[in-house]
């Protein structure tokens, strides 16, 4: 789960690393009633999930409330790479004006298998591309989850951040606790882009971005309050309703499938094979009939759907409930889309049993399946 920059700031304070005051406004009068606060000087920012919003125009820096006002006016509703704003975040603008940006981030170095934290003199930009064409401005280290963060780590990214010697104390304590901020919120991303330097000489946090672990978000209602439902697809919200693991794609065959490493090789296949997945959809272990049936529902409500191609192998999953769910679903369904099964593992012969009486064609290998399925998408 991604939090917006306005609730991803808030969390940084809550953990003492410093932010502007603001607020977050949803119409050019509550914009204009926030910039008021603080005289006019205001940065008016959009709050979307989504990078590029400065370039986009979804950034706009105010000197008078009617400024703000108008910047307000012209953000909300502004589309940026499909993703509408919905809301602004007004910030006062750092005391005295920014004097350095810099990039920080504590992320999950999933090859070493630790948490690591990145910081660069390159701030406010995109991190990708620094670490593309100068990689050697990026300094890291990762940390012993057992030891935790340490303060020599803190003085070695500032060393090479050309951090001055007189910030070092409060730049170890506001690394320390953006540590402690990724750990106990179960974050897989937390990054202050830029860390600024401010005219008076303090580190502050002017922008920021949290992703949240989704599987520990039992442990964390606070941070699950957060969430914003309305923004994703209907399809994925009802998904969620449903217990299923379901991402919308671009391609334009379905995919169902159960276990996450099944579903990534069987999109695999499908791309190796010439084709383009439509979905990731994970019925899980132990799925029933009416699960598949609403997996099923749920996939072909894609009007770009023009194949599905369903892999089950079975373990808790058994192939003869996946084969009822998916004929009890096409019993509701009024659809022509072409259908390509494989069943195996736990009572996949009574579940091909159940697919032939329905006339519906299947594949003895994943692969076979995949080819059968690129067909049947061409028409």
């Amino acid at each position: 789960m991604n939090l917006y920059e306005y609730q991803a700031k808030r969390l940084f304070a809550e953990y003492g690393i410093p932010i502007p005051s603001g607020d977050v406004a949803r119409t050019p009068e509550e914009a204009m009633a926030i910039a008021e606060k603080y005289d006019g000087k205001v940065v008016v920012k959009s709050q979307v999930h989504i990078g590029g919003r400065g370039k986009a125009g979804g950034v706009k820096l105010a000197k008078t409330v009617a400024e703000a006002g108008e910047h307000a006016e012209a953000i909300i509703g502004l589309d940026i790479k499909g993703h509408i704003t919905h809301m602004v975040l007004v910030d006062q603008l750092a005391p005295g004006g920014i004097e350095k940006e810099f990039y920080l981030a504590v992320l999950i170095d999933r090859a070493e298998k630790k948490p690591m934290m990145m910081a660069s003199a390159e701030g406010g930009m995109d991190i990708e591309q620094v670490a593309h064409d100068t990689p050697e401005k990026i300094f890291k280290v990762h940390i012993d989850p057992a030891v935790g963060f340490k303060m020599h780590q803190a003085t070695y990214l500032a060393s090479g951040m050309g951090l001055d010697k007189s910030l070092w104390k409060q730049f170890g304590k506001l690394t320390s606790n953006l540590y402690n901020c990724f750990v106990s919120s179960d974050a897989s991303l937390a990054e202050i882009n830029p860390l600024v330097i401010t005219g008076e000489g303090e580190l502050m946090a002017v922008d920021g971005k949290v992703s949240i672990d989704d599987s520990a978000m039992y442990r964390q209602p606070k941070l699950a309050e957060m969430a914003d439902d309305s923004i994703a697809p209907e399809s994925e919200q009802r998904a969620k309703e449903a217990g299923l693991s379901f991402i919308q794609l671009d391609g334009n065959i379905g995919c169902m499938v159960n276990g996450a490493g099944l579903a990534m090789t069987s999109m695999d296949i499908i791309k190796l094979f010439g084709g383009e997945p439509a979905n990731f959809l994970d019925i899980g272990g132990g799925a029933n009939a009416a699960k598949v049936q609403t997996a099923l529902e749920i996939i072909l409500s894609d009007p770009k759907v023009k194949a599905v191609l369903i892999n089950i192998f079975g373990g808790i999953t058994r192939g003869d409930e996946v084969a009822k769910g998916i004929v009890g679903a096409l019993e509701k369904i009024d659809t022509d889309v072409p259908m390509i099964l494989r069943l195996a593992g736990t009572n996949a012969k009574e579940g091909l049993e159940i697919l032939a009486d329905a006339n519906l064609p299947t594949a003895e290998t994943l692969s076979d399946a995949a080819t059968k399925a690129i067909e049947a998408a061409k028409g």
